[in-house]
């Protein structure tokens, strides 16, 4: 689960650790709710544990961790209403980053997202379900970062750093489907005709298109039809339960 996060030389290591551990939040590396032990984290990035409890504190000040006591530290879970309140910030901010964005945007930027696109539908092709995440991730923050409005983009970095987790969800559970073509494809196009109402409604049909498997799921989950639970490996999985186990659950909880 923490093969891919490492720090290799003597920079500030909090700086770096905090940074790469920002960004696998955002990218969905973790699952809503997963448990996190400083130690184990530190060996696999190669740091004391000073650094990645430095990390860990700066980033439960910004919502993506929770301390629920001295010794858990968890990865934030947002409700169904939760995430339904961050897309609609999302769909505002979102789409006003890449409608700047639209005349800044350059042809050396448009090849890396039309190859970023291709990485990502390869990935959801090969089950890298991991990748693909990444490789979303990476697609949307290239746009908003060509609006060279750096507020605006720690802004939407923040809200992903809270979001990002769900994400988890998506594969391969509630996979992205568009019912005409791919999104990115439409907000690739309307970029390179410099439309930005278009590039705008693009990438927020992206967002409810794309997203809408993953807000069915999660209404699921919230009625007991879908567990979260603890994998072997130290990560989760989602268990879709009978109506006999989701009874069952119920009786166990109440006592």
């Amino acid at each position: 689960m923490l093969g891919g996060l490492k720090v290799s030389n003597r920079e500030n290591f909090t700086s770096r650790v905090y940074t790469q551990l920002r960004e696998a939040l955002m990218a969905g590396r973790f699952w809503p709710g997963q448990r996190l032990r400083i130690g184990e984290m530190a060996l696999a990035m190669g740091v004391s544990q000073t650094p990645v409890r430095e990390a860990i504190m700066q980033l439960v000040r910004e919502g993506g961790l929770e301390i629920r006591s001295s010794q858990a530290i968890t990865v934030a879970n947002l409700s169904l209403s939760r995430y339904k309140e961050l897309r609609e910030v999302r769909l505002l901010l979102e789409g006003l980053a890449t409608e700047k964005a639209t005349p800044l945007i350059t042809s050396s930027d448009l090849v890396r997202l039309e190859q970023t696109h291709r990485e990502l539908i390869a990935a959801e092709k090969s089950g890298d379900f991991e990748a693909a995440t990444l490789t979303n991730f990476h697609f949307h923050f290239l746009i908003y970062r060509a609006s060279q409005m750096s507020d605006l983009v720690s802004i939407l970095e923040s809200v992903w750093l809270r979001n990002g987790p769900l994400l988890k969800f998506l594969y391969p559970y509630a996979p992205p489907t568009y019912p005409g073509a791919h999104q990115h494809l439409t907000l690739i196009e309307a970029l390179r005709r410099r439309d930005p109402a278009a590039a705008r409604q693009a990438v927020q049909d992206d967002m409810i298109e794309g997203g809408a498997g993953l807000v069915a799921l999660m209404g699921k989950m919230e009625t007991g039809e879908v567990a979260l639970v603890d994998a072997p490996d130290g990560g989760m999985h989602l268990s879709f339960r009978t109506p006999q186990k989701r009874k069952a659950a119920v009786r166990e909880t109440q006592g």
